[in-house]
């Protein structure tokens, strides 16, 4: 399989718990270049214990976690299994830039410093480029006037705009949303979700967990609907959204899409 054909981000029967709690039991998932993979489930479903593992902020139990072809490299079984290689989490991580639902921002740094902190201070980027590309990256979400004011000068959906932002600065090679617009009122969501849209339009790589059906639908090439841990359904959105042929899917989108 040539590098073109490789996922950008793989996942191979993961299985997570937490004490005798398992989570995830047994989940595959993959996204190729340009893809926009929606997970979609009630909460404790395990969307975000997946996009974790997967950024390796959480350790899972056993499966497998590939970037771009390359396999995470384990030491230690079950509980006690953790990343082998710090240097390769640390070089998959800053490829796999993650968006919270908490935007996580510096209080004490204006948001031109919270975007360029990363860029600068773990790749080692020349400052002036870093700031050059913070500025237009600020532009491209709408807020490259807020450039010198502190995060609690914006409101929440200013913040995510600067947290995707800040993650468009790593120049990743895929980006992770953990449900992007869940802490949004409305209206402020609707700021997120079209700059989401806009990078999806652009073929970014993403993996995207979400409580917004329509965000789902509208983004998205693949969509994955998972229940207590494990793969229920999944397909292209026009199969998911019109055409559920799981029971379970079927009642969880009567909850979430009501006529």
């Amino acid at each position: 399989m040539s590098d073109q054909q490789l996922p950008v981000i793989e996942i191979r029967n993961l299985h997570k718990s937490y004490g005798a709690l398992e989570v995830i039991k047994g989940v595959d998932i993959a996204a190729h270049k340009g893809d926009v993979v929606s997970l979609i489930g009630s909460s404790g479903s395990g969307k975000s214990t997946i996009l974790r593992c997967a950024n390796l902020l959480e350790n899972s139990q056993s499966g497998d976690i590939l970037f771009e072809g390359e396999p995470v490299h384990w030491k230690g079984k079950g509980h006690a299994r953790v990343p082998a290689d710090r240097k390769q989490v640390t070089r998959i991580r800053t490829n796999l830039s993650m968006v919270f639902q908490q935007f996580n921002l510096w209080a004490h740094m204006t948001i031109l410093e919270n975007v360029m902190e990363a860029p600068v201070t773990v790749l080692r980027r020349d400052r002036a480029e870093v700031e050059a590309a913070a500025r237009e990256y600020l532009a491209k979400v709408g807020i490259g006037d807020k450039c010198d004011v502190y995060p609690a000068q914006l409101s929440g959906g200013q913040q995510q705009r600067a947290a995707i932002a800040r993650a468009l600065c790593m120049e990743p090679r895929a980006l992770l949303f953990d449900e992007p617009t869940s802490a949004l009122d409305p209206e402020l969501e609707q700021e997120v979700v079209k700059v989401i849209k806009a990078l999806a339009e652009e073929g970014r790589t993403m993996l995207i967990v979400t409580h917004d059906m329509r965000l789902a639908a509208d983004v998205s090439n693949h969509v994955v609907f998972l229940h207590e841990g494990r793969i229920e359904d999944q397909g292209p959105p026009e199969n998911i959204f019109t055409n559920p042929s799981s029971e379970r899917l079927q009642q969880f989108l009567r909850a979430t899409m009501p006529s």
